[in-house]
């Protein structure tokens, strides 16, 4: 998903969190909410989808009958500690899903967030998004997969709590999602791609 500046219509004055959730509630459009701006999020080019149903495709056989359960972009994700409200194009629950309030809709406990990188969003994905999504307690895995050309880079963290940095860069390299135990190789990943 594209992510643009707020759009005039809702970004005269910053919202309430409350005041976004109705907002969004009552909108056929998808909004990203951080610190009262809200961020209206555009539809994504045929390779930006095709990579995200491949890693769906691949990984809802292998996760059926356990405990992991991955989402696609529907699902939204609250950041409590910095307010973020955000869709990532995969998330990976490994525990009981907790919501905000129990409201069923803004989950809080991620396990693993992948994120599918456009021209558009690249360098908020990989900068401002990923240092907001630090500061989910569940987080173990942060994975950005790039759509212009074959490229992922893949944050775990270790031991020690601290991020660590695996980079993929050839269609041969097989990426390894720990959280979940499965190890998916980026040819399947850019299956149906131009860059395949």
């Amino acid at each position: 998903m594209e992510v643009h500046e707020p759009a005039i219509a809702y970004s005269r004055q910053k919202m309430t969190v409350e005041e976004y959730l109705a907002f969004e509630n009552a909108s056929r459009e998808k909004h990203e909410y951080y610190k009262g701006d809200v961020f209206f999020m555009s539809g994504a080019k045929i390779t930006h989808n095709q990579i995200t149903m491949n890693i769906l495709g691949a990984m809802i056989p292998f996760l059926k009958d356990k405990k992991c359960k991955p989402f696609s972009s529907d699902f939204r994700i609250y950041v409590e500690k910095n307010s973020l409200f955000t869709y990532p194009d995969v998330s990976i629950f490994c525990d009981e899903i907790i919501t905000r309030n129990n409201d069923e809709m803004n989950a809080v406990n991620p396990s693993v967030l992948i994120e599918v990188l456009s021209p558009g969003t690249r360098e908020y994905d990989r900068e401002l998004k990923f240092k907001l999504y630090r500061d989910i307690n569940s987080l173990r895995e942060c994975i950005f997969i790039d759509s212009e050309t074959i490229g992922v880079e893949a944050f775990t963290i270790n031991e020690n709590s601290l991020w660590e940095l695996k980079e993929f860069n050839s269609a041969h390299d097989i990426l390894p999602i720990q959280t979940i135990g499965m190890a998916i190789p980026l040819q399947i990943l850019y299956e149906g791609t131009k860059l395949h």
